[in-house]
């Protein structure tokens, strides 16, 4: 199993509307991220925004993303997540990933 981190920055206007959503994910998405290897997934909210991710895959967080890119509901829920994540050009936040190097881990 591979560990993986990543960051992105939420709009601070838009924290409390994210975590509603991430109260309610919908049943669909945690079924095409459990089938794309998405194991162990947390996410880790700052009160400025910063987003801090954290995955278990077994072949690394690309690998993981793709396979999540190709489902239609992926494609939905990025969508509608699009306007809760600072980025210039409205990417899905997918794609905007800023994956962390792991210096550090206590087997």
């Amino acid at each position: 199993m591979q560990r993986a981190a990543f960051t992105l920055q939420v709009r601070p206007e838009r924290l409390e509307e994210y975590k509603a959503h991430h109260r309610a994910v919908w049943p669909e998405m945690l079924d095409a991220l459990r089938a794309a290897g998405w194991a162990n997934y947390s996410l880790f909210l700052r009160v400025d925004g910063l987003l801090f991710g954290y995955v278990e895959t077994q072949d690394g967080l690309a690998a993981a993303t793709t396979r999540m890119a190709a489902s239609a509901i992926n494609a939905r829920w990025q969508a509608f997540m699009a306007p809760y994540f600072e980025s210039a050009d409205g990417a899905h936040a997918d794609t905007l990933f800023e994956e962390l190097e792991e210096v550090f881990h206590l087997d």
